[in-house]
């Protein structure tokens, strides 16, 4: 029998009906639309980051052992960036847009009126559980809805963490945390949101579409895929197998949903490919780099299977040419270079969101826009190239959520730029202003008076009547004139 603590706090479908209603009075109260709100909670969460940098960073290394540079940069620092660009910009972005009206509608005006979308729900990520929790959480800020944040379970720290210090710093009565695995989860989806953002796996993101489906919830998807790579000749070879280090290995071990999956380059490139990322990977982990402090851990024992499995199969298991060591005790698995591996292995067939890279071979580099568009299509594609012509038909050919010419990832960093996925790795978009209109409704407003009032509308309807209609419906002032002269 649980006791009656216990039964205080399950979670069950029961107390999420009871939460979103909380929530919904709280917005019917227009406490979350006002200017000062938002900004008091934005400045919040950057006064949360200041106050408890060394907080996060234990969290972060807790769940993945991620190196503290990674943590303050690409976890901390991009939180940061999102809230003080939302603080600049907010006014700008609350203010509503002028819009063009028509002769059939003359005298009037018209605007395009942002609001908020009311109650919304964020499921976050474990492999940047911090960011991926709080960046869209600045967005239904700013947009000025209520909102509940369920983090990821397989980042308890950084979950645990988020739980204590939202309820310090934000408004609680608003902005809720809700901690635990599938059943809560589960819990909150039977709820009626306004918005569903989910940042996962495709299997979870179709669970997260069907019951979003039931409520003809609106969802924002940020997926994954198989993110390609192409490496042409000529180029500076050393400056792009860094970037493409830093790309993969630099960013939580290979297990980030735009991490590069695998490369396709030609035969003639290929050697020199594989040993500037032996040397380069050497300088930046050392000889060993299961004792590299610079290597995030893999997140968990299941996941370091799934990829052991990828790796032992026989048909990708005699391709290893780097790389290749684990420690399963720790939950380390070596940065891994695989070559000429078969497009039908198990490695090929699955995004890999960790530590290995395989390497294909193609006759000629044109014949990888093809390799890529055969599957589906992928979060970010990237191409190193000194050839205009190759960018140009890369970005016409290759259809991705992002693009990315002789670098990786890069375009996270550009809040001008919306972030999101296409078709199977994801739906929807944010980052910037596009967080804003992610949690936003653009509401139509046309002003008229009661000037104006054409008989024309109303019956009996007459010939003459349909011939003015026509004209004004098209706009054009001599079809008007021609109508009112009463000629065809």
């Amino acid at each position: 029998m649980a006791t009656e603590e216990e039964k205080q706090t399950v979670f069950d479908v029961e107390a999420a009906n009871m939460l979103t209603k909380e929530l919904r009075d709280v917005f019917a109260s227009g406490k979350t639309r006002s200017y000062e709100w938002r900004i008091s909670q934005l400045k919040s969460m950057i006064k949360m980051c200041d106050e408890h940098e060394e907080d996060i960073v234990d969290a972060l290394h807790q769940d993945l052992s991620k190196p503290k540079l990674e943590s303050i940069v690409y976890e901390i620092t991009m939180l940061k960036n999102s809230c003080t660009l939302a603080i600049k910009e907010l006014k700008q972005w609350m203010m509503p847009e002028k819009a063009k009206t028509s002769l059939l509608t003359f005298p009037s005006s018209a605007e395009i009126v942002p609001e908020p979308l009311g109650v919304v729900l964020i499921i976050s990520a474990w492999n940047y559980p911090f960011l991926l929790s709080l960046d869209p959480l600045v967005g239904a800020i700013a947009a000025g809805n209520a909102m509940v944040l369920k983090p990821s379970e397989f980042s308890p720290a950084t979950s645990s963490l988020l739980a204590k210090l939202l309820p310090e710093y934000l408004d609680i009565s608003s902005i809720k945390v809700v901690e635990g695995a599938v059943s809560e989860t589960s819990a909150l989806l039977e709820q009626k949101w306004d918005k569903i953002f989910y940042t996962g796996n495709g299997i979870v993101g179709r669970i997260v579409m069907a019951a979003a489906a039931k409520h003809l919830t609106p969802v924002v998807l940020e997926l994954g895929g198989k993110s390609p790579v192409v490496v042409d000749s000529g180029i500076d070879l050393q400056i792009a197998t860094r970037r493409i280090i830093a790309g993969k290995w630099g960013c939580n071990n290979g297990q980030a949903c735009v991490s590069p999956d695998y490369i396709i380059t030609t035969k003639d490139c290929a050697d020199k490919l594989v040993d500037s990322l032996k040397k380069e990977l050497e300088t930046f982990y050392g000889k060993n780099p299961l004792e590299s402090k610079d290597l995030s851990r893999i997140v968990n024992s299941k996941h370091f299977s799934r990829l052991t499995k990828l790796l032992d199969e026989d048909k990708v298991s005699r391709k290893i040419v780097y790389g290749g060591e684990r420690d399963e005790a720790n939950l380390k698995i070596c940065p891994t270079i695989l070559v000429d591996v078969p497009c039908d292995s198990l490695i090929m067939k699955e995004e890999i969101f960790g530590p290995l890279l395989p390497i294909l071979i193609v006759s000629k580099i044109e014949d990888s826009f093809d390799m890529i568009n055969s599957g589906t299509k992928p979060l970010a594609a990237y191409l190193f190239t000194n050839n205009k012509k190759l960018k140009e038909q890369f970005v016409v050919s290759v259809s991705a959520g992002g693009v990315v010419i002789n670098d990786i990832a890069m375009h996270l960093a550009i809040h001008t730029l919306p972030f999101g996925g296409v078709g199977e790795s994801g739906t929807g978009s944010y980052h910037g202003k596009f967080s804003f209109d992610a949690f936003s409704h653009k509401k139509a407003v046309l002003y008229r008076s009661f000037m104006g009032d054409a008989a024309l509308r109303y019956p009996p309807y007459t010939r003459g009547k349909l011939r003015l209609m026509k004209a004004f419906m098209t706009s054009n002032f001599w079809n008007i004139l021609r109508a009112l002269l009463g000629r065809s």
